[in-house]
């Protein structure tokens, strides 16, 4: 039976087969790293915008301080 053949070379054929593709573990892991970075540019954007904020409130103030 050629099935009995395969048994034990599985490894092989895969590395020669799939060598160019990325694997499901690879894809996963590029995407948990990207989406990590797509979180941290967001988080930075939204503390720029706070830090800006705040230093408009602190330069320009209420009325009294003009």
């Amino acid at each position: 039976m050629a099935f009995f053949g395969i048994v034990g070379n599985d490894k092989q054929m895969a590395s020669t087969t799939y060598s160019e593709h990325e694997s499901a573990s690879e894809r996963a892991a590029r995407k948990r790293r990207q989406g990590h970075h797509r979180s941290a540019a967001a988080a930075d954007r939204q503390g720029q915008a706070w830090e800006d904020a705040e230093r408009a409130r602190q330069d320009h103030g209420s009325w009294w301080r003009r």
